[in-house]
């Protein structure tokens, strides 16, 4: 089947997965960076279960130069349908260090790469960067800020929505956008949000939107935290292949209090989910998210704030739609 014929229009519910990593190796079939793959690419399968539950838009995520540039070929190959964002993630920032034509030269890449996005159509937001003081392991906190810091003046030449990753690192995180804010009027998505409920409204009050996806659902906390999130500055996304809501979350919990067939989109119901050992064709693959999944982060929203999954997902949309264009018209 060509990509083109899969996409299908099932009406009701509309969704905008805003944070998805399809450029990652396990939708190629490759896990644990083993040489051999366990199954088939089945990334095309990936994107028509997506369409099957109504996903419309992905925004495929960019964690480093070369990421970037294969996101935005898969907006080409997937136009109207994926967007691409162009960055370098916190933990990947050591790429900066390490590049042949020094840091500088990895910004003026980027740079280019995303100019060339913008024109085709391809690249809507920059990032995914930003800070992350929990898995210093990968990348100290010297070097990400300094090439955090590089990479938003480069977003402010391009002015870009900005797609921003901030794990246990907030005050030094703001103490580096605040200096650029007047320069950004799109602002941006904090995605993927796992903050408190204080820094989530410094994060509101400086205009900036929040990402909801399965990690924002583990802890009660957490859910505390997607309560307060005001709907007009809430976004969905699913972080696949990672991010997953599991047994053990909190949001699990809220998922099996409500009613079957209460959200759209329950991809653990709609579809087979099978060991990667034993892939076969059309069939999910157990702890590899996907963006199918996405109806189950707005059901626990809704759960979470007693309003219905409509509202949740056609505000989200919006939101989306509004920051990122997504090749639409903001409604």
């Amino acid at each position: 089947m060509g990509e083109e014929g899969m996409e299908r229009d099932e009406g009701g519910l509309r969704y905008a997965d805003v944070g998805i990593n399809l450029t990652d190796a396990t939708y190629q079939g490759f896990y644990n960076h083993h040489s051999a793959p366990s199954h088939p690419p089945d990334l095309p399968s990936v994107i028509s279960r997506a369409s099957s539950a109504g996903v419309r838009k992905l925004m495929v995520t960019g964690s480093d130069l070369e990421q970037s540039r294969e996101a935005m070929e898969l907006a080409k190959r997937y136009p109207g349908k994926c967007y691409a964002t162009v960055g370098v993630h916190p933990c990947s920032a050591t790429g900066f260090e390490k590049a042949k034509g020094g840091g500088e030269g990895l910004l003026e890449g980027l740079e280019k790469l995303a100019r060339e996005g913008m024109g085709q159509g391809t690249v809507v937001a920059f990032g995914e960067f930003g800070l992350d003081f929990d898995r210093l392991g990968l990348c100290g906190k010297l070097v990400q800020e300094r090439w955090f810091g590089r990479q938003v003046e480069v977003a402010v030449k391009l002015q870009l929505p900005l797609f921003l990753h901030s794990r246990a690192a907030h005050s030094t995180f703001l103490s580096i956008l605040r200096p650029h804010l007047d320069h950004l009027p799109r602002r941006g998505l904090v995605h993927s949000f796992t903050g408190t409920v204080p820094e989530m409204h410094e994060l509101l009050d400086l205009g900036f939107h929040i990402g909801i996806n399965g990690c924002s659902l583990k802890t009660e906390e957490n859910l505390e935290v997607v309560k307060a999130v005001p709907l007009d500055r809430l976004q969905l996304e699913t972080d696949g292949p990672w991010c997953e809501i599991r047994p053990s979350h909190a949001g699990m919990k809220i998922l099996k209090g409500l009613d079957d067939g209460g959200g759209g989109g329950e991809g653990e119901e709609r579809w087979k989910k099978v060991k990667k050992e034993k892939w076969e064709e059309g069939a999910m693959v157990k702890g590899r998210n996907e963006p199918c999944e996405i109806g189950k982060v707005a059901r626990v929203v809704a759960g979470v704030k007693g309003v219905s999954v409509e509202e949740v997902v056609e505000t989200a949309w919006k939101n989306s739609v509004g920051m990122f264009g997504l090749g639409e018209e903001p409604v």
